[in-house]
């Protein structure tokens, strides 16, 4: 009897418990892993750029502004890559807050303007983490402890990880630290870890590059004796193709820069994006 009536309570409190889940909206498929990882079944995360899609280019769809209506938080990257983003909120009359994931990180500059991709930098994914945390536990104090656990296993996790990018690089000699790819998305890595990081010139995600542009890549690459070239998984590959047959440069694989994959492709969360990413680079400039 006593074992039939926790049963039913079982079933009682489950669909209560499940209702009661914080509904996120995250901007892009690496804020939406964060939250995931640290909301775990205490938060519904729906994310608006989904998996290999470009954020910077982004044009929201009808069912986004009710997606932002539902949810109780909506966490952002910040630094100026939403662009889209305030005018949706505002269309969607949400009362939503808006978490700034990268709030304490001191920006780097991309020409004029702040460097949004503060994540590739595995000391700055912890601050996002952080911020991510206290976030939800503010949102749903009740969770708030479970929240702080999960955040301190998944600190510890960015810990090992960032160790391994510094083991990694060490290994690759000085002056075979240098790649170019196709945007400018590496920054804060380049800055932390010591790899340089060349933008083709003249190249946006934005803009198809003329053929004087593609003439000055070449110079670029012959002139430095850059060893290898990348593509992204959110960009046209043609292009580095083409560099790379023209220079001699290695072309030296994919890098992820701005999405994640899909769940059955290379990087389906963060950690996974850091380890594909690290060793791409290695296995083309270390020898």
């Amino acid at each position: 009897m006593q074992r039939l009536l926790l049963c039913v309570l079982l079933l009682i409190a489950s669909p209560l418990h499940a209702a009661e889940r914080l509904n996120v909206v995250a901007s892009f498929s690496i804020l939406g892993d964060f939250v995931r990882t640290i909301g775990g079944d205490r938060v519904n995360v729906t994310t608006l750029v989904g998996p290999d899609s470009d954020v910077h280019v982004y044009t929201p769809a009808p069912s986004d502004a009710k997606r932002i209506a539902d949810a109780k938080l909506v966490v952002i990257n910040g630094l100026g890559l939403e662009g889209w983003l305030p005018r949706l909120v505002q269309s969607s009359g949400s009362k939503a807050t808006i978490v700034t994931a990268s709030a304490g990180i001191v920006p780097l500059k991309l020409g004029s303007a702040a460097d949004p991709h503060a994540w590739q930098s595995v000391p700055n994914a912890k601050v996002y983490a952080t911020d991510i945390a206290n976030a939800l536990a503010v949102a749903a104090p009740d969770d708030a402890e479970f929240f702080r656990t999960q955040a301190k296993a998944y600190l510890e996790k960015l810990e090992t990880l960032d160790r391994e990018v510094r083991e990694a690089v060490a290994k690759i000699p000085p002056d075979r630290r240098k790649v170019i790819s196709t945007h400018d998305a590496f920054g804060y890595f380049a800055a932390e870890y010591g790899i340089r990081f060349i933008a083709p010139l003249g190249v946006s995600t934005e803009t198809e590059p003329s053929a004087r542009d593609i003439a000055a890549i070449i110079g670029q690459i012959k002139a430095q004796k850059i060893p290898a070239v990348f593509l992204e998984n959110i960009s046209d590959d043609r292009l580095i193709r083409r560099i790379a047959a023209e220079t001699g440069s290695k072309v030296g694989g994919t890098l992820i820069s701005d999405g994640l994959t899909g769940e059955k492709g290379l990087a389906p969360t963060y950690i996974d994006m850091v380890r594909h990413n690290i060793k791409a680079l290695t296995s083309a400039l270390d020898h």
